[in-house]
């Protein structure tokens, strides 16, 4: 692999939806619209769904061929165990109709464009420690500028398979199994701008081993329904190399339910590749906080002391020492 495709590209920036720093949050935590995955779950005993209507419209010069694409992206996650670990299955299912422009033919591929499951793990939070999340009660401004310490970022690691089920026409000659890992890291710029990058690595193992990058960055506005965000997706592959540019839009129904839209393309002409997808992300809210609610709470749960406890001491101190006292 050559790594200065990676250097060339450190300017760049990716979006990918605003979350919250906590493993599970009040509304849905979705990793639409884009590619870029986020660092954090979604949450112990959070099921979520994820979906996308794509279409694409790709020509070759190299192998003079016109292409129109139809398919489905989607995404099925759950919070397994504890809130820092994920299960996810991904996947595309495609429908590319080819025309070779020399000799005026037509041909049709469909199958899987890409196939995996993986475990995610957070193995550090910057702000899982509230005393790093305390407020400035005495500056609006101090919450709400660029702080060097929202730079540190939280990180997941990825580990899973990607799968070729079939005579696959897409990854001819590619085993059913192959490995894949990745990383992914996720920065609060400030209380409105979200940075999340991954690096990965995927079909290790076969003869075309793919090596890629993604870097997103998510703007939330005043209205918190809303947000945009811009994506830079580069991968690297003797099977096929492109960096590729998204941007779109995400839009809060409920808690539970975000619809979303994007446009992108790629820089090369060998394919060239202009795609809009329209998805939605809803999710099955089962979690349950560990913490009893302070309404619902028994003296001395939660920290919370104990009624007359100082009192009963002090009480218990007197007696010792009259106890102790000898006439």
């Amino acid at each position: 692999m050559d790594l200065r495709f990676f250097k060339k590209t450190l300017f760049s920036f990716c979006l990918v939806p605003v979350l919250a720093n906590a493993q599970y949050t009040d509304v849905i935590n979705s990793n639409r619209p884009g590619r870029a995955a986020s660092a954090y779950a979604v949450g112990k005993n959070v099921a979520q769904m994820e979906m996308g209507l794509l279409y694409e419209q790709q020509d070759n010069a190299s192998l003079n061929t016109d292409s129109n694409i139809l398919g489905v992206d989607f995404a099925f996650r759950y919070g397994l165990l504890f809130e820092s670990l994920e299960i996810n299955v991904e996947g595309s299912y495609i429908s590319q109709g080819i025309t070779y422009t020399q000799t005026g033919t037509d041909d049709r591929l469909t199958d899987f464009s890409r196939s995996r499951a993986g475990l995610k793990y957070l193995v550090f939070d910057p702000f899982k420690n509230p005393e790093n999340n305390k407020p400035n009660l005495y500056s609006w401004r101090a919450n709400n500028v660029f702080q060097w310490k929202n730079l540190i970022p939280a990180v997941s690691l990825y580990a899973g398979a990607t799968f070729n089920l079939g005579e696959n026409p897409f990854y001819v000659g590619d085993p059913t199994i192959s490995y894949r890992g990745a990383v992914a890291t996720q920065s609060r710029l400030s209380p409105r701008f979200v940075l999340i990058s991954n690096i990965a690595y995927d079909r290790i193992g076969t003869d075309f081993p793919e090596l890629s990058y993604a870097v997103s960055v998510t703007h939330a506005f005043r209205d918190p329904k809303w947000s945009v965000f811009i994506e830079n997706q580069g991968i690297k592959s003797d099977r096929y190399s492109d960096i590729l540019l998204r941007t779109g839009v995400a839009y809060l129904i409920s808690p539970d339910f975000q619809a979303d839209f994007h446009l992108g393309s790629g820089f090369k002409n060998s394919p060239s590749r202009i795609f809009a997808v329209l998805g939605f992300s809803y999710r099955l809210d089962f979690h349950k906080d560990t913490l009893v609610p302070i309404e619902d709470q028994k003296s001395g749960e939660n920290g919370k002391i104990k009624k007359n406890a100082s009192k009963k001491k002090r009480k218990k101190k007197g007696k010792k020492d009259k106890d102790e006292i000898d006439f």
